[in-house]
């Protein structure tokens, strides 16, 4: 009991001081902490809807979308749902929004064994295809701003400017 009260703040000990043995205070934590198996289950639930909705946000970064995404299956592992690293690869694949990236997807389906290949292994080749795909969005935006200019004028102008310069 006296390790269980060495580890708890000021709020946690006033909770747990009338309690008579280990196991009750550590009961008590667990109910507090975690929840009845009920509050279990439905977070569970709610949890595994999340993995199985997940999608990628438009203008959100790989990184941002694999931090959102881990956050969901740590939470479901705390909670005793795992899933595989398997399960985890073809989640993402299947999560990317495929205008921009459905090639590079067909890419690492094909040449990669998707049974070996790990979660941060596939998220590196993913935030390089990124930086890939910003690096060309960048020389297609410096190139439409190098257009060509013509000169417009009228007819008038035109003919004026073909006299003086047969004169000169």
């Amino acid at each position: 009991m006296h390790i269980l009260y060495c580890g708890l703040d000021a709020n946690e000990y006033n909770r747990i001081c009338a309690c008579d043995s280990a196991k009750e205070i550590w009961d008590k934590l667990v109910v507090t902490y975690e929840g009845t198996s009920q509050v279990r289950e439905t977070k569970i639930n709610m949890f595994v809807h999340q993995y199985e909705l997940f999608k990628t946000q438009p203008d959100e970064t790989i990184k941002e979308m694999f931090t959102r995404f881990t956050d969901i299956t740590n939470n479901l592992k705390s909670l005793g749902k795992t899933y595989t690293n398997v399960e985890m690869v073809r989640k993402i694949l299947r999560c990317l929004p495929k205008n921009k990236r459905g090639p590079k997807i067909t890419a690492i389906e094909e040449a990669q064994n998707l049974k070996t290949l790990a979660l941060d292994n596939l998220l590196g080749k993913l935030m390089t295809h990124e930086i890939h795909l910003k690096e060309d969005e960048k020389e297609k935006e410096t190139q439409s701003k190098k257009g060509v200019a013509f000169k417009t004028g009228s007819e008038d102008d035109i003919s004026s400017e073909r006299r003086v310069k047969q004169r000169g």
